[in-house]
């Protein structure tokens, strides 16, 4: 993207040992931008029967590849709902790359499948703690620095279609999307003065261990025993008009630089669908 001329900030990427905060992290780094980079990189029980979390391997291979790319990153271990832990990640990142401008909240579990008077409490309780308490964590310990840059800076929140529509069976995740784009309207008020800028980006069936996974293959085929990829992949497809089944990650992150960037300067409480319409089906 040569009309970004470079995107020479610092850059909080929650979620990037591997799928789409990886994605997010190197497509900034392509872009000129150095890292801080967070993952918990274990399982969470209640989401283990859908899929496994990264791994501390999958954030070192995010680090390997942002270095490929003559960026810095500084990496950690730690968990979006404890929001000690990211201010220690935030503070020792800030002094070794001198400055942060921005923060991409990325990180986020995904299940499903219970009606929601059904819903187990740690599988409600564990997607809010994740994806909407985590959000305000990573944004809240990250937004001082920003301010103290003096130089604005903006805040990117990875929501959902589940954001825009009321999915059924996804009680607990679609709250926490919706969630998080109230807060991100709200920081976009309080930031503004600043020149900080808040957005949400909304993916649907993004292509990674979230979604390319026995549990959801199911989720689509309930008649197959063991549905495949491939058995799942016209349900998929027929949840928007472009008839695609899965969305390559490349795709939100190519949204992300942008954003990021000083030719979005006036681009603030933005709600950007990246979901081949989804929302509008």
């Amino acid at each position: 993207m040569a009309w970004l001329d470079g995107l020479k900030k610092v850059v909080f990427v929650t979620g990037a040992a591997r799928g789409q905060g990886r994605s997010h992290a190197i497509r900034l780094a392509e872009e000129g931008a150095d890292i801080i980079a967070v993952d918990l990189c274990a399982d969470i029980e209640s989401v283990r029967p859908f899929y496994q979390g990264a791994t501390p391997e999958d954030l070192q291979e995010t680090v390997r590849q942002v270095k490929a790319l003559d960026r810095r990153i500084v990496s950690a271990q730690a968990d979006v709902r404890d929001r000690d832990a990211l201010q220690s990640v935030v503070d020792d990142g800030v002094a070794q790359l001198g400055r942060l401008d921005a923060v991409v909240a990325n990180a986020g579990i995904f299940t499903f499948g219970d009606e929601t008077h059904r819903l187990p409490e740690q599988t409600w309780q564990d997607i809010i703690d994740v994806n909407m308490t985590g959000v305000w964590h990573s944004v809240s310990a990250a937004t001082q620095a920003i301010i103290d840059g003096g130089n604005g800076g903006s805040v990117t929140i990875i929501s959902s279609l589940a954001g825009f529509k009321g999915l059924p069976n996804v009680a607990a995740y679609t709250v926490a999307k919706h969630g998080i784009v109230g807060l991100m309207k709200v920081l976009a008020n309080e930031l503004g003065p600043h020149r900080i800028r808040v957005n949400t980006i909304h993916p649907n069936a993004i292509e990674t261990d979230m979604i390319i996974n026995p549990a959801t293959f199911k989720l689509f085929r309930p008649d197959l025993d063991a549905p495949t990829k491939d058995d799942a992949a016209p349900g998929f497809a027929g949840m928007n008009p472009m008839n695609v089944p899965f969305i390559p990650s490349i795709a939100v992150s190519n949204a992300v630089p942008f954003l990021t960037s000083d030719e979005a300067e006036y681009v603030s409480g933005a709600m950007l669908p990246v979901d081949a319409a989804s929302a509008q089906k």
